[in-house]
């Protein structure tokens, strides 16, 4: 189903140039291949800009991916905290494919790399069973937003991880510095802008930010933000973007003609253990 799905989205592609529209037909298609050339040319490596017109109709994958991938070690084991790296094009390409990589998620999902040597461990971030400082680097991009809130609507469909706690996500990040070595690496990213709850996530503003800073309580950190617009993705600043508002795709809500598929700024943590 998965690939036939897929072949379909491929047909698709030329459509989504001609008119770009989020999750519309071709859209993930187009969506890895701009992911897959950002990482594959280091587009975000350190400091970089963004390319004009980048991700337009794009949600914030797009960036994500190309900034966690040149903050990658070259080796080592790594905890993707929230199984946002478990697709094959990704798993395939350097550096993550010469990590030894553990995915922990709150539910099977279908599709499982096991044969790539990918380990699969299911629970809640909160309250792992890893040892203290095992992993080299915890990678936990679009997650921590989701912990502590309604996970039972898209994620498990178990009414018990319908929960309301806006704070929730404070444990899980205490747990990636436990589980991470002394000066190992840390990488989250979430939604930024205007502070919102929509059930199912929420949104990051400033005070936000820094109460993940301070769970962590780490040696050195940097933030990088980025926000989205007609003219797709670019670099920014905490101020700058401290009011952009997010599109829902569940609901409707904060539709715009933007284009925007998801959220309209994201802020990117690395921290150091």
């Amino acid at each position: 189903m998965h690939a036939a799905k897929s072949l379909v989205d491929a047909a698709a592609a030329p459509l989504f140039k001609v008119r770009p529209r989020p999750f519309g037909p071709g859209y993930q298609t187009v969506k890895r291949r701009i992911i897959g050339r950002a990482i594959d040319q280091g587009v975000l490596r350190e400091t970089s800009e963004l390319p004009p017109a980048y991700g337009i109709a794009m949600d914030e994958r797009v960036v994500e991916y190309p900034w966690a991938f040149w903050r990658l070690p070259r080796g080592g084991r790594m905890l993707d905290a929230g199984s946002t790296f478990n697709h094959d094009f990704l798993l395939s390409r350097p550096p993550l494919k010469d990590l030894d990589v553990t995915i922990m998620t709150l539910a099977p999902e279908k599709r499982c790399y096991w044969h790539l040597g990918i380990s699969y461990v299911f629970g809640d971030l909160r309250r792992t069973l890893f040892n203290d400082h095992v992993f080299d680097v915890v990678a936990s991009i679009s997650t921590i937003e989701h912990i502590g809130l309604d996970n039972a609507m898209l994620y498990s469909g178990d009414t018990r991880h319908a929960e309301t706690d806006e704070n929730g996500f404070e444990a899980a990040v205490r747990e990636f510095r436990r589980v991470l070595k002394p000066g190992g690496t840390c990488l989250i990213s979430v939604p930024y802008g205007q502070r919102a709850n929509l059930g199912w996530y929420q949104v990051f503003d400033q005070e936000k930010i820094q109460s993940i800073v301070a769970a962590f309580a780490p040696t050195s950190h940097v933030i990088d933000y980025f926000g989205y617009s007609r003219n797709g993705w670019s670099r920014g600043s905490s101020s700058g973007l401290s009011d952009a508002t997010v599109y829902d795709v569940h609901s409707g809500k904060g539709w715009a003609d933007d284009l925007a598929a998801s959220s309209r700024a994201i802020a990117c943590l690395q921290l150091t253990a």
